[in-house]
């Protein structure tokens, strides 16, 4: 059986990919003279595609902005992407990585008060690390808001959220701008798990569930592929 074709151009010596092995990403610090363009152009005719850019701007004692591109290629390798990179004027240091989505996996994503997310996170948490030994990679965000204005806000932004697979919703009273947005995000895709409270939000919600514990742990079980449960069969219950 014969692998694939070697590529022609810059790189010569590349230990080439079988089809369908996963994403690969390089992480490179770029400075002031680094030109966007050229850094995606420098990929692309190398015949790789950009999935994805993260950019990170410079922390302390780091001058220089990090740029990490999510590459899909069968041509070549992330090593070899960040062998191209180097040579790319402003381009301080090119490192191969693996992808965001191969590290952190899929985003369960908690946004309410502060004393039921924590409760919330617990189960989440809790549940993710059973799944996370049994292969799965899933992370939990959480954030404490205030106010119906700065809560719509974040639940309108989980779905710009790369990975992000479930929305939690924790609070003892959500309804008006907070409904319409999760409206919103489950037509996009984005299911939601609503603790049992007050106001609107719990009609809009996928699944609404009393114990927040309990709440983060069935909304870890929705999105593993480790888990049998799924959340279509209790869209509209009350726990």
């Amino acid at each position: 059986m014969t692998g694939p074709s070697q590529p022609s151009g810059d790189l010569p010596d590349l230990q080439l990919p079988e089809p369908g092995t996963p994403l690969g990403a390089v992480s490179v610090r770029v400075n002031a003279e680094a030109n966007l363009v050229e850094l995606l152009t420098t990929l692309q005719d190398a015949g790789a595609e950009i999935v994805a850019i993260n950019t990170f701007p410079p922390t302390l004692g780091e001058p220089d902005v990090v740029r990490v591109f999510d590459i899909e290629t069968r041509n070549f390798d992330s090593a070899a992407a960040a062998r191209l990179l180097r040579g790319v004027p402003g381009g301080a240091k090119a490192e191969p990585r693996k992808t965001l989505g191969q590290i952190f996996g899929k985003r369960v994503i908690v946004i309410g008060g502060g004393a039921q997310v924590a409760q919330v996170n617990l189960g989440a948490v809790t549940e993710a690390d059973r799944h996370n030994l049994r292969g799965e990679r899933i992370s939990v965000d959480t954030i404490a808001l205030v106010g119906e204005k700065a809560i719509a806000d974040a639940v309108r932004a989980v779905a710009d959220l790369p990975r992000a697979h479930i929305l939690v919703l924790a609070g003892s009273l959500m309804g008006g701008e907070i409904t319409k947005a999760v409206r919103e995000v489950r037509e996009g895709g984005i299911p939601v798990v609503a603790l049992n409270m007050a106001g609107t939000v719990p009609d809009a919600a996928d699944l609404v569930v009393s114990d927040p514990v309990q709440a983060g742990t069935m909304a870890v079980m929705a999105i593993a592929d480790t888990a049998r449960f799924s959340i279509e069969r209790q869209r509209g219950r009350r726990y």
